[in-house]
């Protein structure tokens, strides 16, 4: 199957993208972790959620998962195969994570989900070759 060069142009371009907007969330979802860790007062709780999470341990689950997602994202500008799969697999777990996070920011979390899904399409079309 051939694609066309806007087509490449894209995957690639998003790609790039994909490898920064790891890095950029990876800094976010540490820097917020510490801030649920540090004082659990910082996140407004929403009454009567189907899901109740303790904010402090969703604060470690944050730092864990932004950490990973950083290291993840210098990884993608190698282009290597391997970090393009823990890649998606990451943002999945993120878009997952921000899900849980809806009550607490539902704009950020809607943005971030979105930007997880793009990350995958980016990552499971590029092809290595191609950066």
């Amino acid at each position: 199957m051939t694609r066309s060069p806007e087509s490449r142009a894209w995957a690639v371009g998003g790609m790039v993208f994909a490898a920064s907007a790891a890095i950029v969330l990876g800094i976010w979802q540490i820097i917020e972790g510490i801030a649920a860790v540090a004082n659990d007062g910082f996140l407004i709780t929403t009454a009567n959620y189907t899901y109740e999470i303790d904010l402090t341990a969703w604060g470690w689950i944050h730092i864990i998962l932004g950490a990973l997602v950083l290291i993840t994202g210098f990884l993608l500008f190698g282009g290597s195969t391997f970090a393009r799969v823990v890649g998606i697999f990451l943002a999945g777990l993120v878009a997952i994570n921000n899900f849980f996070f809806l009550p607490y920011y539902p704009l950020w979390s809607l943005i971030v989900i979105a930007l997880a899904i793009f990350v995958i399409w980016s990552l499971a079309t590029a092809k290595t070759k191609d950066m």
